[in-house]
């Protein structure tokens, strides 16, 4: 899929710049829109977030697509953190490919800990999965991610709110000027334009987005259907799940998943 084929309305640009002389790479958004569209979702499934929690969810959303923007285009991203305090877990994916960014926050079931752990599974490609965990304690996303960056990326990366739902990410590059960049603060990070020489590198596009469509989940049931079908169902005639991603509520019934099978099986035969 072209860049140009995943760009629609809600989308949101995302420009990178390198700053010249201090070997840094700045990424920038507006998050507006795919905030609009993390509300409309959990109104469409009717989820229930304390705005507190969303909160988290906001944050999660900003910083993987400014990461994402910072990374190769063909790698798929996805990050799940615990926080301790408050007690916590936070999901956020994005796929550079296919230009879409998705959160969300579960409050139930979160395991006790001494401090909090942040997971990050990378793809790149056809590539094996390369995961890594960093611990942290605190209970700020941005500062997660930053120890994130200095732990497991083993360069310096840090994050600003600019303005409203405008973020910025500021990562080091070979030859960094480290002690330029852990110094900066917001009025430095809005002073950048006039202060330090930027060179844009990229314009990507990411919209909020999950991918989890009836068809994909009947797909994830199917074969656990085909080995124990009773034990799926029981007596029940549907079974309600929530995707582990954006917590999207679908319904499947025995007899779809029965012909969503029939037909798997008649395609495999051809």
């Amino acid at each position: 899929m072209s860049e140009q084929e995943i760009i629609n309305d809600r989308s949101i640009e995302v420009r990178t710049y390198f700053v010249r002389g201090r070997n840094a790479l700045v990424a920038r958004g507006d998050f507006s829109q795919i905030y609009v569209d993390y509300y409309l979702h959990l109104a469409d499934y009717g989820l229930q977030v304390k705005s507190d929690a969303a909160e988290y969810a906001k944050s999660a959303l900003a910083a993987i697509t400014l990461h994402c923007a910072s990374r190769p285009r063909t790698e798929r991203i996805a990050w799940t953190v615990n926080f301790q305090t408050p007690l916590l877990n936070v999901f956020a994916a994005g796929d550079n490919p296919a230009g879409t960014v998705v959160a969300s926050v579960y409050t139930e079931n979160v395991k006790v800990a001494e401090h909090g752990l942040f997971f990050s599974d990378t793809v790149r490609g056809v590539e094996a999965p390369r995961r890594s965990v960093v611990d942290f304690s605190g209970s700020n996303f941005f500062d997660a991610a930053e120890r994130y960056y200095q732990h497991s990326e083993q360069r310096p990366g840090r994050f600003f709110n600019f303005t409203d739902d405008d973020f910025v990410l500021v990562g080091g590059q070979p030859d960094c000027d480290v002690e330029w960049l852990l110094a900066l603060d917001e009025a430095g990070v809005r002073g950048l334009d006039e202060q330090e020489e930027l060179s844009l590198l990229e314009q990507r596009y990411y919209r909020f987005e999950c991918g989890c469509t009836q068809d994909r989940m009947m797909r994830v049931l199917e074969s656990v259907f085909k080995q124990d079908p009773e034990g799926l169902f029981g007596d029940e005639p549907l079974i309600r799940m929530s995707c582990p991603r954006c917590s999207a509520k679908h319904v499947i019934t025995r007899e779809a998943l029965e012909a969503h099978a029939e037909i798997t099986r008649r395609q495999s035969e051809v």
